[in-house]
């Protein structure tokens, strides 16, 4: 899913109703529908998920015409009521993606139209991003991270072969269950062994979008049978991912809250902004856990682990030369510099996203704002961080005319704000954006 970060309030514009309306290509009657089996579902659960109602405020926005169909008024007025929902459009300034959002006065659920036809993959997506919505009161404040290592090798072979375990922990019972978690959890501590800040990272990822899709599957599913049963199926599903750096939480996080859920004791009510899943699960089931590479390696062929192995070493070759790729287009070739403020907001897709390092990243159909205007960078953009992991800058390839308005480079446009122009950089063929 897209996501936007981070959730900055920025400029609001005003425009025209009865333009928003013509231009609408949302189906209001579907809109209208959408929204209420959403809250009967919500209406179900009662707040005892998460000790609040998660149906609330919600957006959707159709990415061509920045319309709007909402469920609610904003107390700006800068949403028409019609057909029983509330019309308008979203200015050029926000991005548009799978987010929560803070804009006219109210904090709200953004949805990119169109969602799923079938009820159950919609509510799943709509439950996740309401959850966004909720978090902060909840004392577990949305963060972003990008684990690099999880596109490595090793990062790879284990993060595979602690989802196998999970697999085999949620079809399994009794003994059998609490071995398959012992070894997930092996394998997991092994892992996290091997890189520096891994376990910092993973969980800062895990308690955001995992969290937000463990709720979305828990709520969408009728019953515990049928969580279990989804929650293994996105393990299955997930190999076949490009990459797991960014996207690595939207699968462990269902199953790590359907097992916790299966233990049957509170845990949900115990967590906090540097809560483990892991360390939660090893309780819950009385498992002491000792990770070392030993014991990791002989659990492998527990779970057919050898062809993960295999596969993934095949595979890295060519991860190598789409990283290579990056370097030289990115890192070594002259390049557009663009310094990003604590304000910046940014929209991507997490299942394609390219770790070149630690620090860097690129981000394919990338769309970023800041103070100096709108990136839209359909081939992708790369984003750098610093030590504390926030994001600081944006590198495109340099454009052949700095002095061209519209600004254009290979797979990239900028639009410049007024007040902001284009200086040589730091190395010879360099590029930045800086304010007259």
């Amino acid at each position: 899913m897209a996501r936007a970060y981070p959730l900055a309030v920025v400029a609001l514009l005003a425009w025209n109703f009865a333009a928003a309306a013509q231009d609408n290509a949302i189906d209001r009657a579907l809109a209208r529908q959408y929204f209420r089996q959403l809250e009967q579902t919500g209406d179900r659960d009662a707040g005892r998920l998460w000790g609040r109602p998660l149906y609330g405020p919600i957006l959707l926005v159709d990415p061509n015409t920045r319309a709007v169909v909402a469920n609610q008024a904003d107390p700006e007025r800068r949403l028409a009521a019609e057909d029983e929902v509330f019309v308008g459009r979203l200015p050029d300034s926000l991005n548009i993606a799978n987010t929560d959002m803070r804009w006219a006065g109210t904090r709200w659920t953004m949805i990119r139209w169109p969602v799923p036809e079938l009820r159950q993959p919609r509510e799943r997506l709509l439950l996740h991003e309401c959850f966004h919505r909720v978090q902060d009161e909840l004392g577990l404040p949305g963060r972003d991270a990008v684990n690099a290592h999880l596109d490595m090798l090793d990062g790879r072979i284990w993060l595979q072969m602690e989802w196998r375990a999970l697999e085999r922990a949620l079809r399994a019972s009794g003994s059998g269950r609490r071995a398959a978690i012992e070894d997930a959890l092996v394998f997991r501590g092994y892992r996290r062994s091997l890189f520096p800040d891994a376990a910092k990272n993973e969980t800062a990822l895990e308690l955001n979008e995992g969290l937000a899709e463990y709720t979305g599957v828990r709520l969408s599913s009728a019953d515990s049978t049928e969580m279990r049963f989804r929650s293994d199926l996105i393990l299955r599903q997930a190999r076949s991912n490009p990459t797991f750096a960014r996207s690595f939480a939207y699968v462990s996080g269902p199953a790590y809250g359907a097992l916790l859920d299966l233990s049957g004791r509170p845990w949900r009510t115990r967590l906090n902004a540097s809560a483990d899943l892991g360390a939660l699960l090893a309780e819950a089931y009385g498992v002491k856990v000792q990770a070392s590479a030993e014991r990791a390696r002989a659990a492998v062929p527990r779970y057919e682990g050898d062809e993960i192995i295999a596969l993934e070493t095949r595979q890295e070759q060519e991860r190598q030369r789409h990283i290579a790729d990056a370097r030289r287009k990115f890192l070594d070739a002259p390049v557009l510099v663009l310094q990003l403020s604590p304000d910046v907001q940014y929209s991507f897709d997490p299942n394609n996203v390219l770790s070149v390092d630690a620090r860097h990243a690129v981000y394919p159909g990338v769309r970023v704002t800041d103070a100096w205007g709108i990136l839209t960078a359909p081939e992708g953009a790369l984003l750098e961080r610093d030590e504390t992991g926030r994001v600081i800058r944006a590198r495109v390839p340099a454009p052949a005319d700095g002095s061209a308005r519209p600004l254009k480079g290979q797979g990239w446009s900028l639009d410049l704000k007024v007040g902001w122009d284009v200086a040589p950089g730091d190395r010879s063929g360099d590029l930045r954006v800086q304010a007259k």
